[in-house]
């Protein structure tokens, strides 16, 4: 069933003392000591507030993602640096900061919670093989051209599973996948981190989109040449994409629209539509949305065509672990078997 919806480390804290503050060194588990020296130890869903809070920086934004109301929220945030004796947070009428503190404090909580979600979810799939609720979450010019091609193999090969789906921005999918909101996440490579384990699922190649009536539509391939002195459009600042595209800009001397970066695939192909620019554009997205499109048309590029390697990342520690190289590798067979834009390495 399918929904759509750290290494040892060495920081700067606080000694805790009510009339001594002052800055030391400390380890890895350090945060324990904290919580110990405190006196009383936070619960885990104290520590669900303080990452929602650290998060939006907005109670009430961070009351509604942890479904209590405003007022709860703060009581339990002054709860919590009561029993540390430490200010995590900076509070004024129109804004809301972390202290350096709380910083650190928020980031190893961020740990805490996603190994509690590891317990949960090796206690849950425990004798279910290979049920239970799997929580994905991908980039947004990926799944909505990805998924319809690979949910049908996934259903059919875990009938017992519930995928839950969410689209992200990429920063924002790395944190939730530290935070263990999700299980797996679905982004362009690479993601060089050592806490993360990688699959690459598949390459494809980008593609130049642009009006029907461009002189370039002549063309059956575009020389990356031909760009010189277009306008092209892309994605907002946060998407690999929009890194791509720029580099090739700069290569080929063409010029990235500052005017309007768009928030989604869809966007930009109808600012192309109305005669702002071309863009570049992947090729699963080409497949999905713009073949059948009557105003834009697409074109490969000739030689070797840039493209961008999409990959499946999960937390190092995860105890499902072979349930996800099994998704993996699901995925990886039906794009190979029916998908011909794409390659699977």
């Amino acid at each position: 069933m399918f929904q759509f919806c750290p290494p040892q480390a060495q920081f700067l804290t606080e000694r805790i003392s009510q009339n001594d503050l002052q800055w030391k060194s400390i380890s890895q588990h350090s945060l324990i000591d904290i919580f110990y020296k405190a006196g009383k130890m936070p619960s885990v869903q104290q520590l669900k507030y303080l990452v929602a809070l650290a998060d939006s920086l907005s109670f009430s934004r961070a009351a509604a993602m942890t479904y209590v109301s405003q007022p709860t929220l703060s009581m339990q945030i002054k709860d919590l640096e009561r029993r540390l004796n430490v200010v995590l947070f900076e509070r004024s009428r129109s804004r809301v900061a972390l202290t350096p503190l709380g910083e650190e404090i928020a980031r190893k909580a961020r740990g805490i919670l996603a190994e509690v979600a590891d317990i949960h979810a090796l206690a849950r799939t425990q004798g279910r093989g290979m049920g239970g609720t799997l929580r994905v979450g991908v980039v947004h010019t990926v799944g909505a051209y990805l998924l319809p091609l690979v949910v049908p193999a996934l259903s059919a090969t875990f009938p017992d599973m519930r995928f839950y789906i969410r689209e992200e921005l990429p920063n924002v999918l790395l944190t939730h996948l530290d935070a263990a909101r999700h299980d797996i996440v679905l982004s362009p490579m690479p993601i060089v981190r050592t806490d993360l384990q990688t699959i690459p699922l598949y390459e494809e190649p980008l593609m130049v989109v642009m009006p029907r009536n461009h002189p370039l539509s002549s063309h059956e391939a575009i020389e990356r040449k031909d760009l010189k002195g277009e306008t092209i459009l892309t994605m907002e600042p946060g998407h690999r994409l929009a890194e791509q595209v720029s580099e090739l800009c700069e290569e080929v001397g063409a010029s990235l629209s500052y005017d309007y970066e768009g928030t989604s695939l869809d966007t930009i192909r109808q600012m192309v539509a109305m005669g702002m620019g071309i863009s570049i554009m992947p090729a699963l997205y080409v497949r999905s949305e713009v073949r059948r499109e009557q105003l834009v048309i697409a074109r490969p590029f000739r030689g070797g065509a840039p493209s961008r390697l999409i990959g499946l990342s999960y937390r190092a520690g995860n105890p499902r672990v072979a349930t996800i190289r099994k998704v993996a590798d699901a995925m990886r067979s039906a794009l190979h078997q029916d998908i011909e834009e794409v390659s699977v390495p």
